[in-house]
């Protein structure tokens, strides 16, 4: 099999991600995926696997699962130790026709009980770790069964003791019932459960498929994303469809991520904005670890300009550019924009892009007081396409909210240019009175004091402009330069420093602003 006909076969049925490690082994059996850490549920599998071998795994763990008695049409919610086998327990999952429910492994034992819930009596697939996080809540009344996957607990059923389970044959879900289910990334409380179906899911390929055939040849494909997220079934269905080599990473040690580089001089990386944040400084390593790299890729939320412009220029590949995307879990991939080493740093770093080309999603903005939305006057965010998913798990009314007829709002506010670009400024619930723009004054600033390796600005007690901030080590902020660089920006309060690890954020990384504001109105109210 051809990876265009098993792409087109997807585009015709659905994606079924059950299907997809053995589909990828009929494209090309040899493609090698490779992993920067063990498998906790197959230990003795290493780290240097074959797509063949991926897919015989998936269908071994799907005969134990079976064999712990899942059935087709269960809900079976995984929360785990981050890891690659999450993805492959994903695959099993849906291998028998149950529907998959991933949830990160940053979630508090609060919120997976809510979540569990939300649900209704699924069976639970763990690890002994995380059932030591959950020993307070009362998993026997919120699950039908308990499953590890390793760290074995008494009173689970533990998949290492099913090894050798006979093989079942594969059950197919209709195509636009949930596949999986994926959460969002609860910036605003408890993470709202987004159901995915195999059309939505194989929808999503469409612009990325045509994206990828700018890489000719079948060099390294990194990819650093949470397992858990809806982005992970894209990123690993292109890349194996393809027959790009997988160098799967968990690791975030820069030092750690720059030997995995040099040794497999990826082509391609994507990765979560605050990761390449992070490794930005290996830019500047002697070794040159992202000199193979011809395309770096984010779609999880905007990147910082000077972030881009750094990575562009530790490429020796020509023509390399930075690719983003801007969407969210509900809509998958909304609009995209590339840049490139000469002009990344002059980028306005709010243009997230234009529509993609056709099969992709179409979007308009939408006026929040009866004019024209502009820069000053920004309107909501609207996407449509057969891609949104198909609802939230347990809250259709919610759902239901963020519709009008085809359209779904993104929660976010912007607006287009005579270019048709479009400009994201804000989360709609973040915004501050007299600010165009916290996410712009962030990318200025940012730009121009190296030493700064965060910062957020959020509303204050009293609707002010709360620079928050976050130095390399943490050292102490030199105020005279603070104040230079934001002299364009008069709005602003003093500014707030805390410890980068004191940062409340979501499983992908991004800044709860919400926390940090209620931390500050929490601070106010108990002065005396």
């Amino acid at each position: 099999m051809k990876g265009s006909t098993a792409y087109k076969s997807i585009q015709k049925r659905g994606l079924h991600i059950g299907l997809l490690p053995e589909m990828a082994a009929a494209v090309n059996p040899r493609t090698p995926i490779t992993l920067d850490h063990d498998l906790d549920v197959l230990p003795e599998a290493g780290r240097r696997l074959t797509v063949a071998q991926y897919a015989d795994h998936v269908d071994d763990l799907a005969a134990r699962l079976w064999a712990a008695g899942v059935r087709p049409d269960e809900r079976v919610v995984i929360y785990k130790t981050a890891n690659a086998d999450h993805w492959m327990l994903a695959a099993a999952i849906s291998r028998i026709g149950a529907v998959v429910v991933n949830l990160s492994p940053a979630l508090d034992a609060r919120t997976v009980a809510v979540l569990l819930e939300r649900v209704g009596q699924p069976t639970l697939l763990t690890d002994g770790t995380k059932l030591d996080v959950l020993a307070e809540v009362p998993l026997e009344d919120l699950t039908r069964r308990v499953i590890t996957s390793a760290f074995d607990r008494p009173g689970a059923v533990s998949l290492t003791g099913l090894a050798g389970s006979p093989r079942v044959k594969p059950v197919v879900r209709p195509i636009d019932e949930a596949a999986v289910i994926t959460h969002t990334s609860g910036t605003t409380g408890i993470p709202k459960l987004v159901v995915h179906t195999a059309r939505t899911q194989g929808i999503r390929l469409v612009p990325q498929w045509r994206l990828l055939k700018a890489l000719r040849k079948q060099e390294t494909v990194a990819i650093h994303v949470p397992f858990v997220h809806s982005r992970m079934v894209a990123a690993m269905s292109l890349a194996l469809l393809r027959e790009y080599p997988v160098l799967l990473l968990r690791e975030t040690d820069p030092a750690v991520v720059a030997e995995q580089f040099l040794e497999h001089r990826p082509v391609l990386i994507e990765a979560l904005p605050n990761s390449l944040m992070e490794w930005e400084h290996l830019a500047d390593d002697p070794r040159a670890p992202f000199s193979s790299v011809k395309v770096f890729s984010s779609t999880f939320d905007a990147i910082h300009p000077g972030t881009m412009s750094k990575l562009l220029k530790a490429s020796d590949r020509r023509g390399a550019l930075f690719f983003q995307i801007y969407g969210q879990s509900e809509v998958g991939p909304a609009v995209g924009r590339a840049y490139f080493r000469n002009s990344a740093h002059k980028a306005n770093g709010r243009c997230v892009g234009w529509p993609m080309p056709l099969g992709a999603a179409r979007i308009r903005v939408v006026s929040r007081d009866g004019r024209t939305p502009t820069e000053q006057n920004p309107g909501r965010i609207e996407v449509a396409w057969p891609g949104i998913a198909k609802t939230y798990y347990g809250e259709q009314e919610r759902y239901d909210t963020n519709r009008d007829g085809e359209w779904w709002g993104t929660g976010d506010v912007g607006y287009r240019t005579k270019f048709g670009c479009l400009h994201m400024l804000d989360r709609e619930v973040d915004m501050i009175p007299g600010v165009t723009s916290s996410l712009e004054i962030e990318d200025v600033v940012l730009g121009k004091l190296a030493e700064l390796s965060e910062l957020v600005v959020v509303k204050g007690p009293n609707s002010e402009a709360v620079p928050v901030i976050c130095t390399v080590d943490d050292q102490p902020l030199d105020l005279e330069r603070w104040r230079a660089a934001v002299a364009g920006f008069p709005q602003l309060a003093d500014p707030v420093q805390i410890p980068q690890a004191e940062l409340p954020r979501t499983a992908t990384l991004k800044v709860q602003r919400l926390a940090l504001a209620r931390r500050f109105e929490e601070q106010e109210q108990r002065r005396p």
